[in-house]
C-alpha cells in the first residue's frame, strides 16, 4: 500500500473517530468477493458522516475523446455516484480536471474508493481528502467568545 493511501485510509479513520460518542470494538469487514453485494446504504449522520473531497485530475497525454470513451467503457458514470451518496459539489478544474465532495456515512467509504478502483483508473490521477463538517462548531465557538 502506497504512502499516500495509508495517509487517506488513516486520516479517515480518524474522522470516522471523531464522531463516536465511546470506544466500541471494530467488527473486520470480510474481503469483497466479485460475487458480494453491498452492504445496505446507511444514511449519513451527525455522528458517521464525512466529506470526501477529491480531484479527478486528467491524463492531459490523451485527448478528452479518448477518456470519454474509456470512461464508458469502464462504466464510470453508471458506478459513479453510488446510491445514496450525497454529492454536495461537483466541478471542473480548468487545467487539472474534475473536483468533488462528497457526504457519506464512514461506512461507505470503501465502497466509494472501490467504484474509482475499478472505473475511473487510467483516465484519472486521484487526490482524496476526507474532512468531518466542523461549521456549527466554529460557529458556536464563535458565539461563545463574543
Amino acid at each position: 500500500m502506497g504512502r499516500g493511501r495509508m495517509l487517506v485510509t488513516a486520516l479517515a479513520v480518524l474522522a470516522a473517530s471523531m464522531f463516536s460518542s465511546g470506544l466500541r470494538a471494530q467488527t473486520p469487514t470480510p474481503a469483497p468477493t466479485a460475487a458480494a453485494t453491498p452492504a445496505p446504504a446507511a444514511t449519513p449522520t451527525p455522528d458517521n458522516a464525512l466529506l470526501l473531497t477529491f480531484f479527478l485530475k486528467h491524463d492531459q497525454s490523451r485527448p478528452l475523446g479518448e477518456l470519454n470513451a474509456q470512461l464508458e467503457k469502464q462504466g464510470f458514470y453508471k458506478a459513479f455516484p453510488p446510491e445514496g451518496i450525497e454529492v454536495v459539489s461537483w466541478y471542473i478544474m480548468m487545467g487539472v480536471g474534475q473536483v468533488v465532495t462528497l457526504r457519506l456515512p464512514a461506512s461507505r467509504l470503501r465502497e466509494v474508493n472501490r467504484v474509482f478502483e475499478t472505473t475511473a483508473w487510467g483516465v484519472y490521477r486521484t487526490e482524496f481528502y476526507p474532512t468531518y463538517d466542523y461549521k456549527a462548531i466554529g460557529i458556536a465557538n464563535h458565539e461563545k467568545a463574543k
